[in-house]
């Protein structure tokens, strides 16, 4: 059994630890198209340069329009819901208003669990 006084919690390690530094010299357009590259790949500068040079090719990350969609729908739903637990921790009182946009919110993260569930099928 693991010692809890050993555990000091934190990030847990990786299996490979990537130690050695390659640096690359380059100028500020070949940076700025590198950067870009690795941002259209879905990829850190690292991960695309590594991944170029250990296999000569690039396989690039897409996702289906949906699941794009999915993505930005949860990440509005995400910031609403923070801006109703921040009212609600400083006490004040829902509006007539707030609690329509609640329900339009609950209605909207219905919808997208039906949505999500018919692509998955």
């Amino acid at each position: 059994m693991n010692d809890p006084a050993k555990n000091k919690g934190g990030r847990p390690r990786k299996k490979v630890k990537r130690q050695e530094q390659l640096a690359v010299m380059c100028n500020l357009l070949e940076r700025k198209v590198i950067s870009s590259r690795a941002r259209k790949a879905g990829l850190t500068i690292s991960e695309y340069l590594r991944e170029i040079g250990l296999n000569g090719n690039l396989t690039i990350r897409t996702f289906p329009p949906q699941i794009l969609e999915f993505t930005g729908k949860l990440n509005h739903l995400s910031a609403n819901i923070n801006q109703i637990a921040k009212k609600r921790n400083t006490n004040e009182q829902f509006s007539p208003i707030d609690r329509a946009e609640l329900k339009l919110l609950s209605e909207e993260i219905k919808q997208l669990a039906i949505k999500i569930k018919k692509y998955i099928k």
